[in-house]
């Protein structure tokens, strides 16, 4: 199968990681140009030094390149206002398609293990947020089994794996989590919180997953949400419970108020996570780094396997 060509715009933590992951891992992608702003940047040079075509002049260097004209996917892992100018360009051409690893959201959300098969044929993908791709498929393997009236995420993560876009995205980022818990994850209101841990030795990412659903089967929800975890785990290793499924009983008559849809009483699940990072570019406590990473290259690489059995 030949390799299909793609770009990365970013040349931060997280374009360097997917890049290095590309090199390293795809059978199904090749990265023709690394894209930058900053002619100084440790990604840029890393990339020259591994053989790939680099430029610093953002995606109007990049369609100026004779490289264009090949590439099929181009990743941005830029910032939110950037994405918006980015996917304005690339959206002129036909032939070529954006996966999104910014919060701006312009493209609808995607989560591979919960809704890929709706995506397949649009040209931009948003791939969330970090926390986003942790928890929603937590969530998602509730709403399985019983309907979700809310579902709330806290995302911890080392201070040290925050980099400058992470930081000037919080707003973004629980904007976007929270509405893609209800869009993709199945609830019918979501809450998104980061947490940015300054804790030396940096810990690993941990997310923490509440949902209050109607009353179902425990089992089976334990059940839906261990298959779940298998599904993330096929692309990031890392990614286990910390603890068992834990669950409690909301009576009707210590019922608790959601916003926006009123009282509500049920079963509360609480689910525990840990993502532990590949360590291919960034340290392993960047685990949420690498969920976006191996997320967008996954994304990829199917979109890449689904054109080519069309041929």
């Amino acid at each position: 199968m030949e390799k299909t060509k793609v770009a990365i715009i970013g040349s931060g933590n997280i374009g360097t990681d997917l890049m290095i992951k590309i090199l390293r891992t795809s059978e199904v992608l090749e990265i023709s140009v690394f894209v930058g702003i900053d002619p100084e940047s440790d990604g840029l040079a890393r990339a020259t030094r591994m053989g790939v075509k680099t430029t610093h002049a953002g995606i109007k260097g990049l369609i100026a390149m004779p490289e264009w004209k090949d590439i099929k996917i181009v990743f941005d892992a830029t910032s939110a206002k950037a994405h918006h100018y980015n996917n304005e360009i690339v959206q002129q051409y036909p032939d070529k398609r954006i996966i999104d690893l910014t919060p701006a959201a312009i493209g609808p959300y995607l989560v591979p293990p919960v809704n890929f098969a709706d995506n397949i044929d649009l040209k931009n993908v948003n791939m969330v947020t970090c926390g986003g791709q942790a928890t929603i498929p937590m969530v998602a393997a509730v709403a399985k089994v019983a309907k979700v009236h809310y579902g709330e995420i806290v995302a911890s993560i080392s201070s040290k794996s925050a980099g400058p876009g992470t930081r000037a995205n919080i707003d973004e980022f629980t904007e976007t989590t929270s509405q893609a818990i209800e869009k993709v994850g199945g609830a019918e209101r979501g809450k998104a919180i980061i947490i940015l841990n300054p804790a030396e030795p940096p810990m690993v990412m941990r997310d923490t997953v509440f949902t209050l659903s109607e009353q179902g089967d425990r089992e089976a929800i334990r059940k839906s949400i261990h298959e779940m975890v298998k599904e993330v785990q096929k692309y990031v290793p890392g990614y286990s419970l910390h603890q068992e499924v834990q669950f409690d009983d909301i009576p009707e008559d210590k019922a608790v108020f959601i916003e926006g849809l009123g009282m509500r009483h049920g079963l509360k699940t609480t689910v525990l996570l840990q993502v532990i990072g590949a360590g291919h570019y960034l340290p392993e406590y960047a685990g949420n780094l690498d969920i976006m990473t191996s997320a967008a290259l996954a994304t990829g690489e199917k979109l890449c396997k689904i054109a080519a059995a069309k041929i």
